[in-house]
């Protein structure tokens, strides 16, 4: 029986108990190697953390002044949900993918937070809305004239994960992983045991039981 009631509990209870390695453990064991995106996706503040589902975004590269300025980026945006993350890929990485106002947008829609494969920009603007965003850094370079978003709610790839609107995306300091959404219920409920069989282990250690012995006995490590 699920340890939550709805949605917003379950998403706020992995926020509140979890963390990315001991929930990347989990897949591992369960057979799911390829899960976390690459190390340079990264939190704007080490102290961001996001649960949610996954709305996903393609973009691609352009070279110069578009019909359709941003592509279908708005379209995107405006379609956000509650509990959703934007996650977005595609292109080189030419410019700026995420700024100030989408962050504005998107948190105001209910979505809670942002991943990008690329570059932000206006990071104290975006710093002030309190909202995560993850990406591999900083840019202010326009996408405008550079990349535009093509498709949305759509199957992508970031590194070595595939990603599919509604898996559910968990990031924190450590990194961003994502969770198949088949099988989201079962890995949350055991990456909770994890969490809780690691505190035991951790008081058994610094008690003196030894590394071999702890794990022998508890099988964590």
């Amino acid at each position: 029986m699920a340890l939550w009631k709805n949605e917003d509990e379950m998403f706020a209870l992995m926020k509140e108990k979890l963390y990315t390695p001991v929930v990347g453990d989990i897949l591992d064991v369960m057979g799911y190697y390829h899960q976390f995106l690459p190390q340079e996706i990264r939190p704007l503040r080490e102290d961001m953390k996001l649960a949610g589902k996954a709305m996903t975004v393609l973009m691609i590269d352009v070279f110069s002044e578009q019909k359709k300025p941003f592509g279908l980026l708005t379209e995107a945006l405006d379609q956000l949900d509650k509990n959703e993350v934007y996650i977005a890929t595609g292109g080189t990485k030419r410019c700026a993918y995420w700024g100030e106002l989408l962050t504005a947008t998107s948190r105001t829609r209910g979505a809670v937070g942002a991943v990008v494969n690329g570059w932000h920009r206006d990071t104290p603007q975006v710093l002030e809305q309190n909202w995560p965003v993850f990406s591999c850094g900083c840019y202010a370079q326009d996408s405008s004239v550079r990349t535009q978003v093509v498709d949305f709610r759509c199957p992508i790839e970031i590194g070595q994960v595939t990603i599919h609107d509604g898996d559910l995306i968990f990031g924190d300091v450590d990194g961003v992983l994502v969770i198949p959404k088949g099988i989201a219920t079962e890995v949350i409920e055991k990456s909770l045991e994890k969490a809780v069989g690691e505190k035991v282990v951790r008081k058994a250690i610094e008690g003196g039981m030894t590394a071999t012995e702890a794990f022998a006995k508890f099988g964590i490590l």
